[in-house]
């Protein structure tokens, strides 16, 4: 009900012009966190509010990050999300908490985009 009550208020807030806002996920073979993410939200993540806003995007954590993206750090553990707004880096999960706790979490970030010194 929580969820998707603030799936509603985040649907509700105005969109930047021009801002781009992706999630970038870095995963690797063998990850059984990237798998179980896989089977509990990656199966649905586009459809959501937050698929929406902020679409998601995957690269390996020894490859190179997709261009025109800068991280604030390399990640280093599998799964990493990293939330990109215009090529930059503005928040990261590091692992993969739970479906509830994951969207929480994203939530904060996407409450963060496009406003200054996000």
């Amino acid at each position: 009900m929580l969820r998707c009550l603030l799936a509603v208020l985040l649907l509700a807030l105005p969109a930047q012009s021009g801002a781009e806002i992706r999630l970038l996920m870095i995963d690797q073979p063998a990850c059984e966190w990237c798998a179980r993410w896989d089977r509990e939200v990656g199966v649905v993540y586009a459809k959501t509010a937050e698929g929406q806003r902020a679409p998601l995007i995957r690269s390996g954590i020894r490859a190179p990050l997709p261009d025109g993206i800068a991280l604030a750090r390399a990640a280093r553990f599998t799964p990493t999300f990293v939330l990109i707004e215009d090529g930059a880096e503005i928040g990261r999960i590091e692992g993969y908490p739970g479906e509830d706790f994951f969207y929480g979490m994203l939530q904060q970030m996407l409450g963060r985009a496009g406003k200054p010194d996000s």
